[in-house]
């Protein structure tokens, strides 16, 4: 009698904890995909949802505000998402907010991602339908990737092969550098136009104070003079 009644209390136990695990488990859940949360419904429509399930994260400034609650074929073109979102993120988000398709880094999971429109719209209201931008396929980034990669191995190669060539005196490039002669020619010319540039900069500054040349040049000043300011007044117009 006594083994019976033990055996009945150590039932009820069991029973009562599994109840205890159950309900913390459903709350639990519950609270992740905020099933007892106030909350309102928003969609998106997009040709391709690029691997977002139900149950993915939807975000809203980089915070988590709700869920992907469910995701309908339309057509062959067009898919539409069903998003629960808390009640208390309604007032920041409005109607021209943009839904969008990310992930959890590059390989991660898909998440719903609501970037602010210019906030000059209302705020959205229950089954509004946001302006969606396309998915960047994964597939696509790693391609890019890839091709940057080929672009710059193939520049690499070409510098190297430029170089070696310097190196070992091929080409116009080499042979004047390497030709001392044409670097002394080189060096003369630029001394030379400089001296000719400073030299022709002192002729007109000496030409400005001849009597004879002094009022073309005074006529010059006042018409430069006129014309800043006339620009200046159009700018603070």
């Amino acid at each position: 009698m006594k083994s019976s009644t033990a055996l009945k209390m150590k039932l009820g136990m069991f029973i009562i904890f599994g109840l205890v695990v159950l309900v913390l488990g459903l709350f639990y859940v519950g609270k992740k995909k905020n099933l007892f949360d106030s909350a309102f419904h928003l969609r998106a429509q997009f040709n391709n949802v690029s691997g977002l399930t139900p149950g993915n994260n939807v975000r809203f400034g980089g915070i988590d505000v709700g869920t992907v609650e469910d995701i309908e074929i339309v057509t062959d073109t067009s898919v539409i998402v069903n998003m629960r979102i808390k009640s208390k993120a309604q007032k920041f988000i409005h109607i021209d907010a943009v839904a969008s398709i990310g992930s959890e880094g590059l390989m991660g999971d898909r998440v719903m991602i609501i970037s602010p429109g210019i906030g000059t719209g209302r705020p959205v209201r229950e089954n509004d339908v946001l302006i969606s931008h396309a998915p960047v396929e994964t597939d696509q980034i790693l391609a890019g990737l890839k091709t940057s990669a080929d672009n710059a191995a193939l520049i690499t190669q070409q510098l190297a092969e430029v170089a070696y060539k310097i190196n070992h005196g091929h080409g116009v490039l080499s042979r004047l550098l390497a030709d001392s002669t044409m670097g002394d020619n080189l060096h003369s010319t630029m001394v030379n136009l400089k001296k000719g540039s400073q030299g022709l900069s002192e002729d007109v500054e000496a030409a400005k104070h001849n009597f004879l040349l002094r009022g073309f040049f005074r006529k010059k000043k006042k018409r430069e003079d006129e014309e800043k300011k006339k620009k200046e007044s159009e700018v603070d117009k």
